[in-house]
């Protein structure tokens, strides 16, 4: 019975951003799981990488090229994801990041902030949420059931300094997720779940500039979250993937609306 609740077996899971660090380890572990994956990236080359590694490993997997911010590539996305799988049951949003433009570490002011590398940040993480949660969810509203799991972020739960635009798009994150799951139960089906993971310190090639230094060692940054997290040490990405089978699983069918924090203690400590 236990085991039934957390079963993913032939679940048809489609992945943004899944050629990266932390979507990578999710689609491979769900795969492991018996899931069919879709791993949806700008990077096709790395989805290629990624689907090779899970198929050696006999699991189920496509590679598909997508840019999140043009709906006609998200569209284009989809129909090549639900016509070798036959349908979709979750999305995981996981296309995001940040860009060293766009954070004011000093000597960098925020008053000096290019509103190119803003908008960049914002809509790849804000925007590039909403246009697959158009596409898939209209899919889902169709066939009257599915899941959505977007990737928000410490930065959305309480402001962190320097990294502005990304944590703007990702409180923005955490209240779409919010809206979207009241916006399918009420206008669609009861049956459609919204919610997201936000993953705490995770050493990823977009935060690494922020949190080590050249030789490897932790800037201040990096030592400051090390000393506000009370598991005393980064996440690993394997850490994600049990939040994730949960929720995307019958366990947590009556789960909605949620940001679950996968954070080693970060957001509950005050610092004292």
């Amino acid at each position: 019975m236990t085991d039934a609740l957390f079963d993913v077996t032939d679940k048809c899971v489609a992945i943004t951003g899944g050629a990266g660090i932390l979507c990578g380890t999710m689609a491979r572990a769900l795969a492991e799981r018996g899931a069919k994956v879709a791993v949806i990236d700008f990077n096709l080359a790395g989805a290629r990488e990624i689907c090779k590694e899970i198929e050696s490993a006999g699991g189920i997997a496509v590679p598909v090229e997508c840019n999140v911010l043009q709906k006609e590539f998200v569209e284009s996305a989809f129909q090549c994801a639900v016509e070798t799988f036959g349908k979709i049951d979750v999305l995981i949003n996981g296309a995001g990041g940040n860009k060293k433009e766009a954070t004011c570490a000093p000597p960098t002011e925020f008053f000096d902030l290019p509103a190119d590398a803003i908008r960049w940040v914002f809509d790849l993480n804000c925007l590039g949420t909403i246009l697959p949660s158009q596409v898939f969810g209209k899919h889902f509203a169709q066939q009257g059931k599915g899941v959505i799991i977007n990737v928000s972020s410490m930065a959305a739960l309480r402001p962190l300094t320097n990294v502005v635009g990304y944590g703007a798009a990702k409180a923005a994150v955490s209240n779409f997720t919010q809206w979207l799951a009241v916006y399918m139960n009420q206008r669609h089906s009861k049956d459609v779940r919204v919610n997201a993971v936000a993953p705490g310190f995770f050493l990823t090639e977009q935060n690494r500039f922020l949190l080590t230094n050249q030789d490897g060692s932790m800037t201040p940054r990096g030592k400051l979250i090390i000393d506000h997290t009370p598991m005393g040490r980064y996440g690993d990405p394997e850490e994600l993937v049990g939040t994730l089978v949960w929720l995307i699983s019958d366990a947590a069918r009556f789960v909605n609306g949620v940001v679950v924090p996968v954070d080693g203690g970060f957001a509950a400590f005050s610092g004292v």
